[in-house]
């Protein structure tokens, strides 16, 4: 963390230190610990207590608490709002130009954060494990991450990184990370099946049979050729001279299922996830089926972050546990 030095320099006749003000209750910011000091500065700068809190990554009822404790201790308010606007009381910003002095004469704790990276199947990473990343980057604004997201297996292969999340045919994790692993651990099944949207079909008129397809678009995602498991679907698009888009982006595929009465081969989950969508039981004979493995890089296993991150995926997958039965 830097600081803004105060205007002036110890060479100038003029210039003076704030702890020479004639406010004798400021000489008692060199005993303030340097993390209260942080918790303070960090707020001033922000203007805001609950970004302050993500900053530093703590709850934000800590942050008051400990910050009404500095008040008390020093006997002096240092923050007002002003409508919804935080802001320092002349006190505060004395206070906040002697912290700003005396760090020059010691260092704040800063904490730097490791970079974490984490490659995700795309569609686990949109469908099920976003909404909980979102939450954890609200509680933590200090946090480094990298998502890579996977839409293929050239791009599992050739990645490294601290956390992999990915899709595989049958009960094998294989074809996996290329890059040393702990022991890859499987947390969901999922089976697929084409999906179309309930306001674009009645129930009485829904295809029962792959000839009954004739008379709808199909929308396949591109990456989803590669997959052997999905062969019916595939050959079924393959053959199609007509009424068919492929698409290289699997959130425009979903739009084009949602909004242009398109069907599309989508995990059994979707229904639970978008109510407006509806699977098509019974199409195919052949089961279409995946399996979500989950593997920690070997040399950042015991990182603290890694592991919080991992018991995140965890939770989320447990907790939807419904969605995969």
């Amino acid at each position: 963390m830097s600081f803004t030095e105060p205007a002036g320099r110890p060479g100038n006749p003029d210039f003076r230190w704030p702890q020479d003000t004639a406010e004798p209750w400021l000489a008692e910011a060199a005993s303030i610990e340097g993390e209260i000091a942080q918790y303070f500065l960090v707020s001033a700068r922000c203007g805001c207590f609950m970004q302050a809190a993500r900053s530093l990554n703590v709850r934000s009822t800590l942050l008051r608490k400990q910050l009404a404790l500095l008040e008390q201790t020093l006997q002096r308010s240092l923050f007002s709002f002003q409508g919804s606007a935080l802001s320092l009381t002349r006190e505060g910003q004395q206070l906040q130009a002697q912290l700003i002095a005396l760090a020059h004469e010691r260092k704040l704790p800063v904490i730097e954060q490791p970079l974490i990276r984490l490659a995700v199947a795309e569609s686990i990473l949109h469908d099920i494990l976003g909404r909980d990343l979102i939450a954890l980057l609200r509680r933590n604004a200090s946090v480094r991450l990298e998502i890579i997201a996977l839409d293929s297996e050239l791009a599992l292969q050739s990645i490294s990184a601290d956390i992999v999340l990915w899709l595989a045919p049958g009960d094998s994790p294989t074809p996996g990370p290329t890059f040393a692993t702990s022991q890859p651990q499987r947390l969901a099944q999922l089976d697929y099946l084409p999906h179309i949207a309930k306001r674009y079909s009645r129930v009485t008129a829904r295809p029962e049979s792959p000839e009954d397809l004739a008379d709808f678009m199909l929308v396949q995602w591109q990456h989803d050729r590669q997959i052997d498991s999905f062969r019916p679907w595939n050959e079924l698009v393959e053959q199609r001279l007509a009424g068919v888009v492929q698409m290289q982006s699997y959130e425009l595929m979903l739009e084009m299922i949602r909004c242009s009465a398109c069907i599309g081969l989508l995990p059994m989950y979707m229904s639970r996830f978008d109510r407006g969508l509806v699977a098509l039981p019974g199409l195919f004979e052949e089961v279409m089926r995946l399996q979500v493995w989950l593997a920690v890089n070997e040399h950042s296993r015991d990182v603290a972050e890694v592991q919080t991150l991992v018991e995140l995926i965890q939770g989320t997958f447990s907790e939807r546990g419904e969605w995969f039965e």
